[in-house]
């Protein structure tokens, strides 16, 4: 239940995936093949991942964006998994003849994974709902960085009813993207936000993207934490809390999703940055991608455990 009293409604756009993971002692080499010790298959994408958080964190969850024919099994596997987690999916939009997107992912035992993924090119003709049905009630918009190019005008439009816009960001981006004027606050991950900015290192690569967009901007870093921006433009750090990882397959999509909720809260971003570093810690101990995503119970009781210290609260650089 929402620390707020009342859920805040937050809407996710993006892109569903069905996910086959193994398990394996190492990935195989080219033109090898390897036995895998454990199967499961889950729904996954960057977007449902931190829905799914969401809505477990405490939020009311709408999703939206394309699908798959209503006639594949695919998208039947996904809206149920959906429906399970109590996600609204009135919104998503199926496309007649196309594929909803497959992938399949090797998990090593440090918890590190290697996957390859369709997504049938068609699925970004997709026309969302209008805004009016998508925003109303509607505390945050949480978008894949992937989908501006069929969700730019419901940004747009969210910016413009003070609604904040969190991308997350795991592809580089370029810089003529209209998401990074229409973003409040973008999370890349470190690789990426370095292969955008166009520069080495995540702090000077932050700083020249701030030249670019006023949104607010953070770098992930797995197991090192998260670098950020402040209102001073100064570099700030939230480490991340140690623990032994046994599956990152969705940790990051669960930091936006936890940092969102935050926001859709009330939340300042210190605190936002701290629960969403708790919420991925503990999904990082689990198998199971973002459906390994922690209870609200859960991450306030980490919390508990690891008041603030030296060793977990926010320093500048």
């Amino acid at each position: 239940m929402s620390l707020s009293g009342s859920a805040p409604r937050v809407v996710c756009i993006g892109i569903p995936v069905r996910d086959l993971t193994f398990r394996v002692e190492a990935v195989p080499a080219r033109g090898s093949k390897a036995n895998a010790t454990h199967l499961a298959e889950i729904c996954g994408g960057n977007a449902l991942n931190a829905a799914i958080a969401m809505a477990r964190l405490g939020g009311r969850v709408a999703f939206a964006g394309p699908m798959g024919d209503a006639r594949e099994t695919s998208s039947d596997f996904i809206l149920a998994q959906m429906a399970q987690e109590g996600i609204d999916t009135t919104h998503i939009v199926r496309m007649p003849g196309l594929a909803t997107p497959v992938s399949a992912i090797m998990i090593e035992p440090s918890g590190e994974r290697t996957l390859t993924i369709y997504r049938d090119p068609g699925l970004w003709r997709v026309k969302l709902p209008d805004a009016d049905e998508l925003l109303g009630d509607c505390r945050a918009v949480l978008i894949e960085s992937r989908c501006g190019t069929f969700s730019i005008d419901l940004c747009t439009e969210a910016q413009r009813r003070g609604i904040p816009i969190i991308v997350g960001v795991d592809r580089a981006m370029s810089l003529q993207d209209e998401l990074l004027a229409a973003a409040s606050h973008l999370l890349f991950a470190s690789e990426q936000v370095q292969e955008t900015a166009g520069i080495t290192g995540d702090g000077e690569a932050l700083k020249r993207l701030s030249a670019l967009t006023p949104a607010f901007l953070a770098a992930t870093r797995g197991p090192h934490g998260t670098i950020w921006l402040d209102e001073a433009g100064a570099l700030e750090e939230t480490p991340a809390f140690p623990v032994q990882a046994v599956d990152t397959l969705g940790a990051g999509d669960v930091f936006h999703g936890a940092f969102a909720l935050c926001l859709a809260e009330g939340k300042g971003v210190r605190e936002a940055l701290r629960f969403a570093a708790a919420a991925a810690a503990l999904k990082c101990t689990r198998h199971g991608g973002g459906l390994a995503a922690p209870q609200r119970l859960e991450v306030e009781e980490f919390l508990r455990e690891h008041p603030w210290s030296n060793s977990t609260a926010t320093r500048r650089l």
